[in-house]
């Protein structure tokens, strides 16, 4: 009979490419799951691994196998979502990431009503970057993450993903900008401008980037910050711009103390949900993003992006 917590070893293995990576993972020794995937092996009568200096690769037998593990826990936790009903739960935990952003400004809201609805279950959040966030997944360090932005390879070949929505970037000014008193501009205007910017290499900096060197825009850096509160505080004081998402800065827009700036090229980057291939979505997971989507459908629907009216205007001309 075949051993579920053996193939969820199995399954580590595979996906890291090596005993010591997968230990590392699981919180075990490597005897430990050497020990468990030569059990495996011993049971099936198969070898299920090449091991090679360099780590180890899946032999045919072994890709047949995790084809099937993978759809052994998907049931699993099919069966599970299928037969639990959260509301009914004495307790539970759930452990979710997300990105600084997400962080800060939807994951409190999100948490505190799921709460209400199910308070005798305990949510805790982090923050970190996507690589760490999928790391951590791959871990089972957290249950569920949620990102803005694309997923590099690496992330994508072993993380399952929900595209909750496109959030809209707005180009903001403050009051001492020179743009202060426009309503648009075009992304090409933005070359030579100052800019306040997200650190080097942060996902929300590359695609920033990536996206005004499409347009001929080359930005005069005049800051670089990890922290949005930041850059909106800068941004206010001074004569700088900077690009930052709609959920950011709803106060500071309805306060009269940033101006966003209608574009001639919709920006937007994708807010997801991941969660590790590996290890399916547990019930209380499931229930979360659930709630997470429904919440996300509902403020856009509730603060549409002036912009996005803008462009759908334009499109139906």
């Amino acid at each position: 009979m075949l051993d579920l917590h053996k193939l969820q070893i199995f399954a580590q293995v595979a996906q890291a490419g090596s005993f010591s990576a997968a230990a590392a993972r699981l919180l075990m020794s490597q005897p430990a799951v050497s020990q468990h995937i030569r059990e495996l092996e011993d049971a099936l009568g198969v070898r299920l691994f090449r091991r090679g200096r360099r780590g180890v690769a899946l032999t045919a037998e072994g890709r047949t196998l995790l084809d099937y593990t993978q759809r052994i826990f998907a049931l699993v936790a099919e069966a599970k979502s299928a037969v639990l009903n959260v509301a009914n739960l004495a307790g539970g935990q759930l452990n979710i990431g997300a990105t600084p952003g997400v962080s800060a400004y939807l994951l409190p809201d999100w948490i505190r009503d799921f709460q209400e609805r199910y308070p005798q279950l305990v949510v805790t959040a982090q923050t970190a970057t996507t690589p760490g966030i999928a790391a951590q997944l791959a871990a089972r360090l957290l249950d569920l993450g949620f990102v803005e932005g694309d997923l590099d390879a690496a992330d994508a070949a072993r993380l399952d993903a929900e595209v909750l929505c496109e959030v809209p970037q707005y180009v903001l000014v403050g009051p001492k900008h020179a743009f202060w008193a426009r309503e648009s501009v075009a992304l090409h205007e933005l070359d030579g401008q100052a800019f306040v910017m997200r650190q080097p290499g942060s996902q929300s900096r590359l695609w920033l980037d990536h996206v005004l060197e499409a347009h001929g825009a080359r930005p005069r850096v005049a800051a670089e910050f990890d922290n949005l509160e930041a850059i909106k505080r800068s941004v206010i004081g001074s004569a700088a711009l900077a690009v930052l998402p709609a959920y950011a800065v709803r106060a500071e827009l309805q306060a009269g103390s940033l101006r966003a700036l209608h574009t001639d090229v919709l920006l937007t980057r994708a807010l997801r949900a991941v969660w590790d291939k590996s290890s399916p979505l547990s019930p209380i997971a499931r229930a979360f993003l659930t709630f997470a989507d429904a919440c996300v459908h509902d403020a856009h629907a509730r603060r549409p992006h002036p912009s996005a009216r803008r462009y759908a205007r334009a499109t139906t001309r």
